[in-house]
């Protein structure tokens, strides 16, 4: 059983029922594994920024520029979130306001192109999130989205996607995904964009805290104007997003005066007042905090192991015969293909779940199976990885995972508790 620190150092409140789900959640947290690929933990420093006295200050508009008074602070703290996200993101301009990652995508949207601009991305079953055109969000109303797919062994065939953009003439190409488990050639994607005249864009959510240390490449150090990441998966950092650009002379858009030269003015624009209103300048006194942090050295050594510790779990699952969607990893994560094991990814979720394992479903390329009831399993190790899980623990991790998916449901418990103990080993940071 894992040491927690008693509820009143927790939360002190006399709403009993409140105190007892966070104190819950707490426990949860300690006494589980974490293999969601969109979570982390946050540190110390970072959660107490979030409840400090900034929550209490309207902000309206950019430092320099606000609306309301007495502003020193605020300033202050936006200001250097955005000085370190261009250091850690080799950009010249960061947007730190946005909410979450679909506020920003929409932002970027909405700004760069027209209603009714065509934009070329993933399909969703081959990796594509929700906002990158999904037909049950907005953005399916307001733009034409075309996909395209990755070949049978999980890579992209550049040749074909190229055909795609001269067909279509997209006025933006996407890159990056939300359930893809390789790398990809940034520079070609770029090259293809700058053929038809359309923006590059990368949504580089999931990899952000392995770009801030050269662990994977950095799309705006490939010819890409503009890159996404929310700060709450590899990152470490509170939720919300960072939208950085990079001010490159030529024009691809021949459309002034939405210019590259124009694209940073766009977005802040974008952000406020078009798509959202007040900033949290809580979140983004906490997110300057963060930034401080993935500067250290010790962020460079977690960023190093998170991808070390995925190609040992991508080996181990493949020693054990299941099937990874592309056949390994390059990042974050895997995804588990399940129909061998004729298990849907649902069934796997909630079976892990039972044992203290934290996962989530997923669709495989061209996946036939419900959209609630996929065909894959998603497990990302960078939150174990904070808690300083290293590769022979991770093998542990797997085998614990294929024991459950295996288990009778009477054997789930002694399962769960052998997963308590041994988690108490990785304390919450």
């Amino acid at each position: 059983m894992s040491s927690l620190p008693p509820l009143s150092s927790l939360f002190s409140h006399p709403d009993t029922a409140l105190v007892e789900a966070i104190h819950a959640e707490y426990r949860r947290q300690a006494e589980g594994m974490e293999l969601i690929a969109s979570e982390n933990y946050q540190s110390p420093a970072v959660l107490l920024a979030q409840a400090s006295a900034f929550a209490n200050k309207y902000a309206e508009w950019y430092p320099g520029k606000r609306y309301y008074g007495w502003q020193e602070w605020t300033d202050r703290i936006e200001s250097l979130a955005i000085q370190r996200a261009c250091s850690l993101f080799h950009s010249d301009h960061a947007n730190v306001q946005s909410l979450s990652g679909a506020a920003a995508n929409t932002a970027i949207y909405a700004w760069l192109l027209e209603l009714g601009d065509t934009i070329l991305g993933m399909d969703l079953s081959h990796g594509w999130h929700l906002t990158h055109g999904s037909p049950v969000t907005l953005g399916a109303r307001m733009y034409n989205f075309v996909r395209y797919k990755t070949r049978p062994d999980g890579s992209i065939d550049y040749d074909a996607l190229a055909d795609l953009a001269r067909t279509h003439r997209p006025k933006m190409i996407l890159a990056w995904f939300s359930s893809y488990p390789r790398t990809l050639d940034y520079a070609r994607f770029a090259q293809i964009a700058q053929d038809v005249g359309a923006i590059a864009f990368a949504d580089v959510s999931h990899i952000g805290g392995l770009i801030a240390w050269w662990v994977l490449d950095n799309p705006l150090d490939h010819g890409f104007h503009v890159m996404m990441t929310t700060s709450h998966k590899s990152l470490r950092w509170p939720r919300g997003a960072i939208i950085a650009s990079k001010g490159i002379v030529s024009n691809p858009l021949k459309a002034p005066p939405k210019t590259i030269d124009h694209i940073p003015t766009l977005i802040d624009r974008s952000v406020f007042p078009w798509t959202q209103w007040w900033p949290h300048m809580n979140t983004i006194a906490a997110l300057a905090i963060a930034l401080w942090e993935a500067q250290q050295p010790s962020f460079a050594m977690y960023a190093r192991q998170v991808v070390d510790n995925a190609r040992v779990m991508a080996d181990e699952f493949l020693s054990l015969w299941y099937t990874l969607v592309t056949g390994g990893t390059d990042n974050h994560m895997v995804v588990l293909d399940l129909r061998p094991q004729a298990l849907s990814g649902w069934d796997a979720q909630k079976k892990l779940d039972e044992v203290g394992i934290s996962t989530s479903k997923s669709p495989v390329p061209d996946d036939d199976a419900p959209a609630f009831n996929p065909s894959g399993l998603r497990i990302g190790i960078q939150a174990m990885t904070t808690r300083w899980v290293r590769q022979d623990d991770v093998r542990w991790i797997v085998q614990m995972i294929d024991r459950a998916l295996r288990a009778e449901a009477k054997d789930l418990g002694w399962l769960r508790e052998e997963v308590r103990e041994w988690c108490a080993q990785f304390p919450l940071p």
